[in-house]
C-alpha cells in the first residue's frame, strides 16, 4: 500500500503541477512593431522584455530582411517537431513541440527594418517553469544564425 501511495505521488504531483499551473496562452503578436510581452512566469524570453531574466539580444540583419528571413526559416525548418504556423514579410510564428509530453512553445520572429534587427519571443503555452528550454532554444537558434551568416560572409569575401 505504501508503495502505491508513493508511486501515485511521484506521478500525480508533477502532472498536476504542469497541467494546472496556468491556462494555455496561444495569443501571439502585439502592437505594430512589438511582440507580446512575456508573462511574469520564467518560461519566456524576448528581445523586447524588460525583466532582466527574460531579456536576450536581438539578431542583427546580415544584408537585408529577405536574406535574414531565409536564414531563420532555414534554421527553424531543420529543427525537429517544428511547424511554421504563419509568416508575412516581417513576421514568422513557429510552434515547437517537446519530444516526451508534446508540450507546445510558441516562437515569434519580428523583422525590424528600421533597426536592422530580428526581434524574437519564445514562450511556453502552458505551465509555469520550462527549466530554461526557451532560452536554450533561442541561444541555439541565435548561434546557428550567426554561424550560417559568418559562413556566407566568408564565402562571399573569399570569392570576391
Amino acid at each position: 500500500m505504501k508503495q502505491i501511495y508513493r508511486c501515485s505521488l511521484m506521478m500525480g504531483v508533477p502532472l498536476m503541477l504542469m497541467c494546472c499551473a496556468s491556462a494555455p496562452d496561444i495569443t501571439t503578436g502585439g502592437a505594430a512593431g512589438r511582440l507580446k510581452p512575456c508573462p511574469s512566469s520564467p518560461n519566456c524570453v524576448s528581445t523586447q522584455a524588460t525583466v532582466p531574466g527574460q531579456q536576450m539580444a536581438p539578431l542583427p540583419y546580415r544584408g537585408d530582411r529577405t536574406r535574414s528571413r531565409q536564414l531563420i526559416l532555414s534554421i527553424v525548418g531543420a529543427m525537429p517537431r517544428t511547424t511554421i504556423l504563419s509568416q508575412t514579410d516581417d513576421y514568422i510564428h513557429v510552434e515547437f513541440r517537446s519530444r516526451l509530453f508534446g508540450f507546445v512553445d510558441d516562437v515569434e520572429f519580428l523583422f525590424d527594418d528600421e533597426g536592422a534587427v530580428i526581434h524574437f519571443r519564445s514562450a511556453s503555452r502552458s505551465g509555469y517553469s520550462d527549466m530554461g528550454v526557451n532560452r536554450k532554444r533561442m541561444e541555439g537558434i541565435s548561434e546557428a544564425y550567426r554561424s550560417a551568416d559568418s559562413d556566407a560572409s566568408t564565402e562571399t569575401q573569399g570569392g570576391g
